[in-house]
């Protein structure tokens, strides 16, 4: 939600700025695509060089995920990940969430395969930042692209 509201901020910023020519409103539209950027990449390089504490993190949310539907604080979230990763439990308390389980028999421990399918689609992370970071580049350009056009129409005047 709240990164959500930023980026609703930073494209109203380039919008207003765009419709308004306001060269303040780019160049804010601007320096908040850099620093999104800038975030970015070091949250795919920190992600990449550190592939095993993120398989870590990942898989410590699934245990307070169990924990919390263990204790009785009944979400829709575990039986969802136990469908998408068609697993069930951590090996250890599977008899208190067998009810979440997905029903085809083959039940497969949740951990080995949360590192399995984040170790495998890996690539397609990346790719998806990649693209991410290319859109945001062709905003940045385009924003200096516009701000210079607006000076350089204000000098001629």
């Amino acid at each position: 939600m709240g990164c959500g509201g930023l980026m609703m901020l930073v494209g109203f910023c380039g919008c207003c700025g765009a419709v308004q020519e306001s060269q303040c409103l780019l160049g804010t539209f601007f320096t908040c695509l850099l620093i999104i950027f800038a975030a970015e990449v070091a949250a795919g390089v920190y992600g990449f060089l550190n592939k095993d504490e993120v398989v870590s993190l990942v898989k410590d949310t699934y245990k307070v995920i169990q924990d919390e539907y263990i204790t009785g604080k009944d979400n829709d979230t575990l039986p969802a990940v136990h469908k998408s990763f068609n697993c069930c439990g951590d090996g250890i308390n599977i008899s208190k969430i067998n009810d979440t389980c997905p029903d085809n028999g083959k039940t497969h421990d949740c951990n080995t395969k949360i590192e399995e399918s984040l170790n495998k689609k890996m690539h397609i992370i990346g790719v998806v930042g990649l693209g991410i970071a290319g859109i945001m580049i062709f905003g940045m350009i385009f924003s200096m692209l516009l701000c210079c056009a607006i000076r350089n129409s204000r000098d001629v005047i």
